[in-house]
């Protein structure tokens, strides 16, 4: 009975974890805190050190030897490669969706569109991730199929650390016109054109990294992977 309740509370504590993520609680590359967490927790130290392991087994953080606890920070290639893979899941997932999506999921997506319409407006890169997973992640489950929902949920939550500097006017109209292009496309229920849509969405991405890294303007600004 201890162990379950021990196993409980490290599941706890990682849920926690995992929306201080989300929340850009932490920024790629900097330190986190156990010590810290623990005490704003009020849990002993075995359990978050367990959620810590956890974490860092799905690769979003790092712990190095006398320095502590970090974020991870994905490389260029690392990211391309996680791109490259979303593209191919992705678009299978929005031709499944095509076919099987409900009205709930398409009164979702509309309403989290309209969150993300002003928040383009303010050209606040945070808030519109955090928008951005949301209509991502109804897009996964609307598809029908679990495993392909999980897969997918594993990459975007491996996509957290990534960075990239760029000029953010320019890039969040973009993201959120192919949002809108994809929500038409599952309302018509037209699988090769929501495929199409999200796949290019993905290529997008994958160039505007090659351009950024190529222009050694690689650096920690976080666009959660989620775009």
């Amino acid at each position: 009975m201890h162990k379950i309740e021990r196993n409980k509370l490290t599941n706890q504590v990682y849920d926690i974890l995992k929306e201080m993520i989300a929340n850009h609680r932490f920024e790629p590359g900097t330190r986190i805190n156990v010590e810290q967490i623990t005490k704003e927790l009020g849990v002993s130290r075995t359990p978050v050190w367990e959620a810590v392991g956890r974490l860092k087994q799905e690769g979003l953080v790092i712990d190095i030897p006398n320095r502590g606890v970090f974020m991870a920070v994905l490389t260029p290639q690392k990211a391309l490669d996680l791109y490259a893979i979303r593209e191919v899941l992705e678009g299978m997932a929005a031709r499944l969706a095509a076919v099987r999506i409900e009205q709930k999921f398409l009164a979702v997506m509309e309403a989290c569109l309209e969150q993300q319409q002003p928040v383009v407006k303010q050209q606040n890169l945070k808030e519109y991730s955090k928008l951005d997973f949301q209509f991502h992640a109804t897009v996964y489950e609307s598809c029908g199929n679990t495993y392909l929902q999980e897969m997918l949920e594993a990459i975007k939550n491996k996509m957290r650390p990534i960075q990239i500097s760029i000029q953010v006017g320019p890039v969040l109209p973009r993201l959120y016109e192919d949002h809108v292009n994809l929500l038409n496309a599952l309302r018509a229920h037209d699988p090769d054109k929501a495929e199409k849509v999200f796949r290019e969405h993905n290529q997008f991405m994958i160039a505007l990294i090659n351009k950024e890294a190529e222009a050694g303007r690689w650096r920690q600004l976080s666009i959660a992977g989620n775009s």
